[in-house]
Order: structure tokens, then C-alpha cells, then sequence
């Protein structure tokens, strides 16, 4: 049985990204530090990162991720979600692979591959896999921002998504970290 997760934040007001997919309002990282941010804290990500397998993202937030100065995954296996292609630069198509077809398909594709542990990465994807539902908990951090406009982090639902919450964290810098289990009609 596969495990999706989310890890991901959102400003105050609820956005992944601005509009023009600009995350400039998210901290940014300290290049003398091992951690993601100028505090030298990296908000639980390495270790949420170290129980993953795979990651599967949409397009939009991989052709994100390569503007970026580095690769962030390492040779974690990476699987971006279009139906157009996408373009795999020669340094990373050992790790990093194009997928298409619906969530329950590509969690049993990547089970048969023995990935088990995904962290699903991207607002279109995230809520494809909580509409399906297939998202099991989610990280969610709020950084102490508003932005005023941009891309949401959930959509429309074609159901309740009911969530228990399992534990928050406050940091220094104000960004507050909630963990939440997703509750499957029928399960306890």
C-alpha cells in the first residue's frame, strides 16, 4: 500500500505561488547553511524528505524548480506529471522521468516500481490526488505573509476532505507548521 504526502507552504492568505508562479515571499535559503532558510532552520523538511521514495510534481512546479541555482532532490527518484513533455536537462534524467494518466494509475505505477513513500508536489497535482483521494497527510506551513492574489493551494473538491489535525509548530520567524491526517470515508 503506497503513501502520498504533502509538504508544502502557503501564505496567510492561502497561496502556493503568486499568480506568475513567483514564490519570492517564501524564505529564502542561507548559502553558508545546511538548512533552507536565513534562520538556519529548515521547518522539518529533511526530515520528512528522508522518508520519501519518489516525488511526484506538475509541470509548472518543475520547470520552477530547475530556475532555481541547484537541485534540491538529490537522486531522489523525481517523476513530473504533464501530457505535453517536458524538457529533462542531461544532469538530471538519471533521477527525473515524465509521467501522464490519472493519480490511481500513477500510484500503481510507481508501487510496481517499488515506490511506496511519494510526496506529491504542485497545486493541480496536490488537489488531482486529494479529489482522488489518495493523499494521506499533509504538512502545511503558513508563512506570515499576504500576498493578495495567486495560485491557491486547494481548489474545488467533489466532496468533503475531512482532516485530523496531528501536531503544529510555531518558529520564531512567525511561520507556523500544521501536520494534518486525511480522513477516508469509512476508516476510524
Amino acid at each position: 500500500m503506497s503513501k502520498c504526502s504533502v509538504f508544502i507552504a502557503t501564505s496567510l492568505d492561502g497561496f502556493i505561488a503568486r499568480k506568475d508562479g513567483g514564490i519570492d515571499w517564501l524564505p529564502t535559503p542561507d548559502p553558508d547553511s545546511d538548512s533552507d532558510s536565513k534562520d538556519g532552520e529548515d521547518y522539518g523538511y529533511n526530515d520528512f524528505i528522508d522518508t520519501i521514495d519518489a516525488l511526484v510534481m506538475g509541470r509548472n512546479s518543475y520547470e520552477l524548480v530547475l530556475t532555481f541555482d541547484e537541485w534540491y532532490y538529490g537522486e531522489m527518484p523525481v517523476f513530473v506529471l504533464t501530457n505535453r513533455g517536458v524538457e529533462i536537462p542531461e544532469r538530471l534524467r538519471k533521477t527525473v522521468s515524465q509521467m501522464s494518466g490519472e493519480p490511481q494509475e500513477i500510484v500503481e505505477q510507481l508501487a510496481k516500481k517499488g515506490y511506496h513513500n511519494l510526496y506529491i508536489d504542485g497545486g493541480k497535482t496536490i488537489q488531482g490526488f486529494l479529489n482522488a483521494g489518495l493523499i494521506d497527510e499533509m504538512t502545511i506551513s503558513t508563512i506570515p505573509v499576504l500576498i493578495g492574489s495567486g495560485i491557491p493551494l486547494f481548489g474545488p473538491t467533489e466532496e468533503d476532505i475531512h482532516l485530523e489535525h496531528i501536531k503544529n509548530n510555531s518558529f520564531p520567524n512567525g511561520l507556523i507548521q500544521h501536520k494534518y491526517k486525511v480522513i477516508r470515508p469509512g476508516s476510524d
